[in-house]
């Protein structure tokens, strides 16, 4: 049951994380703090892709909990 556990933690938190740098400037204003302002045309190869992957895991975390259960 750790285990399930561990995957659901690593999904919501990946899910925020990615989330946060989708849907705010956070990675525009730190790339640009940075000298990297060129790549920020290339965030959203990376960004929604991972927000995709930590919200299936989050989603097979709950169905492997809910599995365990019965």
């Amino acid at each position: 049951m750790n285990r399930n556990n561990t995957l659901l933690g690593a999904g919501i938190v990946g899910t925020v994380i990615a989330a946060l740098c989708c849907f705010t400037p956070v990675l525009v204003i730190l790339f640009g703090v940075v000298g990297l302002s060129a790549l920020v045309g290339y965030l959203d190869y990376v960004l929604l892709p991972a927000l995709v992957f930590f919200l299936g895991l989050a989603v097979y975390a709950v169905y492997r909990r809910e599995k365990t259960d019965c």
